[in-house]
This record gives structure tokens, sequence and C-alpha cells, in this order.
């Protein structure tokens, strides 16, 4: 019995140095001296300090900064979340959103939805619409759009908000990538946000969209995907360009 397991045990041992130990460690000694940049995880540094990676997306909500597609990776890029919302184009919840009651008692948004993530950026991007029910009305005290107020009336079974955009949204504005940590936006989702990102830097429209195109990469191999924007790289060039006033 002994005799007979020897061989299946040396082969095991051997194989996980091989495989475990071995090759592990010549591929990242190949990787640091080849690739060092990539292989440590494309961090981006500003004035010594890392502030990303050029491969993972990070939230950007102020409107002098280019804004990422949704994400639905924990509470959003996170890199040990990621995920998709694996719900189908058919879902509720993807298309109306939902909301939930908090641990104080309040009810807050759980899940936004594609139409109110269609309203704020047609609001963001001064993006001409339609709506059913004026958006005045679902605002707060302080004037902001009140998301739970939005979310049960495209929920209303009677009598629901009908909300539509004038002009083309682009899908990756309102959709999530299936990692939910896309670091892109396409071209066209850049070009509807440029205006509010010019505007909030006091600077023109044009010299913003100038910038784009340096941080627009092609298609792989000229066919292999889509043209795509890097999203962090083009807000650390416009605060290095166009500096907001404090």
């Amino acid at each position: 019995m002994i005799k007979e397991l020897g061989p299946g045990f040396r082969l095991t041992l051997v194989f996980t140095v091989l495989t475990g130990l071995l090759y592990p460690a010549v591929m990242t000694g190949v990787s640091e001296l080849i690739f060092p940049k990539h292989a440590n995880g494309s961090l981006v540094s500003v004035n010594g300090k890392v502030v990303g990676s050029s491969l993972i997306g990070q939230p950007f909500a102020k409107p002098e900064y280019f804004h990422p597609r949704p994400s639905a990776a924990g509470s959003g890029y996170d890199a040990t979340a990621s995920s998709g919302t694996n719900l189908g184009p058919t879902s509720a919840k993807l298309l109306r959103g939902t909301t939930k009651m908090d641990d104080k008692k309040n009810e807050v948004v759980d899940f936004d939805g594609i139409n109110l993530r269609i309203v704020h950026y047609c609001v963001d991007n001064d993006i001409p619409y339609e709506s059913s029910v004026p958006l005045e009305q679902f605002k707060d005290s302080h004037g902001d759009l009140d998301d739970v107020k939005l979310i049960k009336a495209f929920n209303d079974d009677k009598t629901p908000l009908l909300f539509k955009a004038k002009a083309p949204i682009p899908p990756d504005a309102v959709t999530g990538s299936s990692s939910g940590l896309d670091p892109h936006i396409s071209p066209a989702n850049a070009e509807a946000q440029a205006a509010r990102v010019a505007k909030a830097r006091g600077v023109s429209a044009d010299q913003v969209k100038q910038l784009v195109p340096q941080f627009t990469d092609r298609a792989d191999l000229g066919f292999l995907g889509e043209p795509r924007v890097n999203v962090l790289m083009l807000n650390i060039a416009l605060d290095q360009k166009f500096p907001v006033s404090k």
C-alpha cells in the first residue's frame, strides 16, 4: 500500500513545487523585468502619491470631473467585490429601482435603477427631456432631486412617472459593466459630459474636448473592442491643465 502511494506522493510534491512555487516566481520575475508597471497593478501617481489604477475605475461625482459608468461592485468600484447586478433587461428593479428602510427607519435608495440614472444624466448634462410630471415636485428642501421620491414615482402602479430624454443617452452612462470595475467610458459619453465639466472649470467646452482624444484607447489590434476613454487619466489631466479655482 505504502509502496503504491509513493509515486503519487512524489509527483504531487514535484508538481506542487513546480507549479505552486517555481512557475509563479519565474512569471513574476519576468513580468517585473519586462512590464514593471503592469506587474504592480498599473498604479497611477500624482505628486508622488498613488491616486488609483488605470485598470480599475473609481467614483467621481463632482461636476468638474468626468463621471464613470455605474458600478455594482460592493458600494461602487470595490475591487474586492467585483460583480455586475445580475439583473435581466426586463427586471423591474433594474429599470425602476427600489428603496428600503435603513437602521433608523428612514426610507433610502436600495438600488437606483436605469430610469433614475437617466434623470440625473439629463439634468446634470443639460440634455433636453420630457417628463409626465415636473421634476420640481421631486425636489427636497435644498432644491436637490429626491431619489427616493423619484423611485417611488417610477414604481407607482397606477400613474408611474414617465421620463424620456430627447437626445440619445450613451448606454454606458446608465448601465454598469459586468465586473463593476470598468475604468473607461465611451467617447459619446465623454462628449455629452464635456460642457458640464468645462462650465465647472471656467473654460470652454472645446478646450475640454481637445483633451479627450489624448486619453482615448482605440480598439485592440484595430478591431477588438470599441474606442474607450480612461476616466481617471482624463480627470488627472483636467486638474493639471484646468485646475478648479478655490
